[in-house]
């Protein structure tokens, strides 16, 4: 589907334009993510976890992402980003430039 700048009548909303100015996210908004996406509040995110964590985001890619921060963040290899490891998804996640939009 194609996204208009101005929508007229007829196209969804969820295509419309956003109003506001755009804020970027902080690291305590992340931190709280990071607690809301750990479904099985196992105290780590996994890379399904980390993807709904991306993409609640925003992320145009977010199993790519998920992808790369395991990479990244996962210190002992052991294929989650515990809470000990939350600072590096914090950071890579604050290095992606995340915005969200305030009215």
């Amino acid at each position: 589907m194609f996204c208009f700048r101005d929508s007229p009548k007829g196209i969804p909303s969820t295509c419309q334009r956003k109003t506001g100015v755009p804020v970027p996210v902080t690291e305590a908004q992340l931190k709280a993510i990071f607690k809301q996406c750990d479904t099985n509040r196992d105290g780590r995110l996994s890379k399904q976890e980390l993807k709904n964590f991306f993409a609640s985001l925003g992320s145009h890619l977010p199993g790519w992402r998920a992808g790369r921060v395991l990479r990244h963040a996962d210190g002992n290899a052991d294929g989650y980003v515990s809470e000990d490891e939350m600072d590096g998804l914090v950071k890579y996640a604050l290095r992606c430039g995340y915005t969200r939009i305030v009215k």
